[in-house]
């Protein structure tokens, strides 16, 4: 079968979708990927096949408050769609796949499976569209959105309105979360658990760096809010200058973000998280859903400051299922990130409750789960 693949160039995105592409490869079919050659090839190795999209700027994005419901869908979603449709089009041209898998907001995916005809799955990589959050609370922010979706539909052509909500395929979408996480999904959603896969190694990272006989502390804030962070990392790093006799800490932030860290602070660009996790005691997060899924699936607890988005979300049902505590990202003080920071290294029922979360969230089956669903829908269509 052939499968063709299609996400947002953003690397929390494009992980997930990776390893269920893995997972299909290894099972014989073919995954053919549309989008930037230069921001997938890092992320997807050699081997994997590309339909190159030229990848286009588009403006910011705003970072708080429903200023980044509206820059996330004028300012990059829905430019992402009108700039990617032409090369989507000549994808399905040139592979002819059996079904399409598209990032629940690379909306030109799925405007080009109704006009080509084709069977097509949504894939959630992020929790923000899976209980549709603004229907009943904020219902005219619903709305703004579907007409967003109802814009980029008329504008590549299509005739009429929407046969349905564009973030939903009425084959299905699949979810890479469940447990507390996953909320009350929409109808149609398949919850499979994170996508986990090897990724490739940093074979520069200091692993000699890491004391056994103190905590190790993962202080990660993401990419998209760096800017933004900076007083963040600052407010952390006085509550870690204290401690470096119990713990050490990795921060994962661009060289120069800390003035003379602590000894006991290790500051770096990248680093292999999946490879540190099981060296881990704590992480300190903004609450994306892929950082919090992997520390959880290792039993770390997590001490989370959201910013925008699902983090909110994410946090708010760690904090529920006792796996770690939320804390304000703009008004924390450094004595209390501290305090928070040592309940959590000290009291053994968070990691507990960790593991136990974690634990729900493999029983989803993960890349695996998501190969079998799309293989079924892949050989539907090629036995029509």
């Amino acid at each position: 079968m052939k499968l063709l693949f299609l996400s947002l160039p953003l690397t929390g995105h494009v992980n997930p979708m990776a390893a269920v592409a893995a997972a299909l490869t290894r099972r014989g079919h073919e995954v053919l990927w549309a989008g930037s050659e230069s921001f997938l090839r890092p992320l997807l190795g050699d081997a994997a096949q590309i339909h190159p999209i030229p990848l286009r700027a588009h403006r910011g994005q705003a970072e708080r408050g429903l200023d980044a419901t509206r820059s996330r869908w004028e300012g990059y979603i829905v430019p992402h769609a009108k700039s990617t449709r032409k090369g989507v089009d000549a994808a399905i041209e040139a592979f002819r796949p059996d079904l399409l898998v598209v990032d629940q907001h690379a909306i030109a995916g799925a405007v080009a499976a109704h006009a080509h005809g084709l069977r097509w799955v949504s894939v959630a990589p992020t929790t923000m569209e899976l209980t549709r959050p603004f229907r009943r609370g904020l219902p005219r922010v619903e709305e703004w959105i579907l007409g967003q979706l109802a814009a980029a539909w008329t504008a590549a052509g299509q005739p009429g309105e929407p046969p349905h909500d564009l973030r939903f395929s009425p084959h299905g979408t699949i979810a890479f979360t469940a447990g507390a996480l996953a909320g009350e999904p929409a109808p149609g959603v398949r919850l499979v658990g994170p996508a986990l896969a090897e990724r490739a190694p940093d074979p520069d990272f200091p692993f000699d760096w890491l004391d056994p006989g103190r905590k190790h502390v993962l202080v990660t804030m993401g990419t998209l809010s760096m800017d933004l962070a900076k007083d963040f990392y600052r407010r952390i790093a006085e509550a870690l200058a204290p401690l470096g006799d119990r713990l050490q800490a990795i921060v994962v932030a661009p060289d120069g973000t800390l003035d003379e860290p602590a000894d006991h602070v290790l500051v770096r660009r990248r680093v292999p998280v999946l490879d540190l996790l099981p060296r881990l005691h704590a992480v300190v997060a903004h609450g994306g859903l892929n950082t919090v899924s992997e520390a959880l699936v290792h039993g770390v607890p997590l001490v989370i400051a959201p910013i925008k988005g699902d983090q909110a979300l994410n946090a708010e049902a760690v904090r529920a299922a006792g796996a770690g505590v939320r804390v304000s990202f703009d008004h924390i003080r450094p004595e209390a990130l501290r305090e928070h920071l040592l309940r959590l290294l000290d009291d053994p029922a968070f990691a507990a409750a960790a593991r136990a979360e974690g634990d729900r969230l493999l029983a989803g089956g993960g890349a695996e789960a998501a190969a079998d669903i799309l293989q079924a829908l892949a050989q539907a269509h090629h036995n029509d």
